[in-house]
């Protein structure tokens, strides 16, 4: 599969991850509907991708992840098209969440508005010390539109939520680890290796067993306690019936132990 054709996006493979890169450097890799519109498209093709295991997300140069949604292009939106935007990037963020991969963000300089929201929506936040967070749309006199007051509010809780979008002020990445909105902090010159690290600890594992534990996490926010370990024991034990369970625990049990190389089935 090609992955050569997209205007705003670099896609590189790298054994079982891919890395995906928002390549408008000149604009701060602003998300206009073009570069949703390629996002979205690029993760349906990971998605049935059969070698790739984890997604890294990051933007071009080293001052943006994404600084933000396309002012220019939304300045002239009318209600309904504006809606209509908001939901475009809404249904990116939700292909993200709900992937059977797991998805990093590696946030490499701004992450604001619409840039905040797109990481929110990944599994894991690791950020540059030079990052900054933001949901700055109060000062435009609008709301984030990307799942930011629901995201970042499930992250960071009500309050957090509440003060980052009712001020729009931006954090630094030291402040964004301590409240959660970042998982981890790393040196500028650091932060791509030390993604690629932990994206290939998750690729080595079952990425049946990977798929289920976002899945399982995931549906049990919304649902109760008792539902949601019922969902957990119910798939625990369908996983029994793959090939990457028979293998992984006769990789265990070897003499010597052996790495297990799971198929996926």
């Amino acid at each position: 599969m090609s992955y050569d054709s997209y205007e705003t996006l670099k896609v590189q493979l790298d054994g079982p991850l891919a890395i995906v890169t928002i390549s408008r450097e000149a604009v701060l890799n602003a998300l206009s509907s073009t570069v949703i519109a390629e996002l979205t498209s690029v993760a349906g093709e990971l998605e049935i991708s059969t070698d790739v295991r984890v997604v890294i997300l990051t933007g071009a140069g080293d001052k943006a992840f994404v600084a933000g949604a396309d002012i220019a292009e939304m300045q002239e939106l009318s209600p309904i098209h504006a809606q209509a935007f908001s939901a475009m990037g809404g249904a990116l963020g939700s292909s993200i969440e709900t992937s059977e991969k797991p998805w990093i963000a590696a946030v490499n300089g701004f992450a604001l508005g619409g840039g905040c929201e797109l990481a929110l929506a990944c599994d894991f936040i690791h950020a540059s010390e030079h990052a900054k967070f933001g949901q700055p749309e109060v000062k435009l006199g609008v709301i984030p539109g990307f799942g930011g007051t629901q995201r970042l509010a499930r992250r960071v809780g009500v309050a957090k939520a509440k003060e980052l979008c009712m001020t729009g002020d931006q954090i630094g990445a030291a402040e964004a680890l301590r409240i959660g909105l970042a998982d981890a902090v790393w040196p500028h010159a650091e932060l791509h290796g030390k993604v690629k690290e932990l994206a290939l600890r998750i690729a080595r594992n079952g990425p049946l067993a990977v798929a289920e534990v976002k899945r399982l996490i995931h549906l049990g926010q919304s649902t109760t306690l008792e539902h949601a370990l019922a969902l957990e024991q119910r798939s625990f034990g369908l996983l029994f019936a793959t090939a990457d369970q028979r293998e992984g625990m006769a990789a265990f049990l070897a003499k010597p132990k052996r790495a297990a190389e799971f198929k996926g089935q």
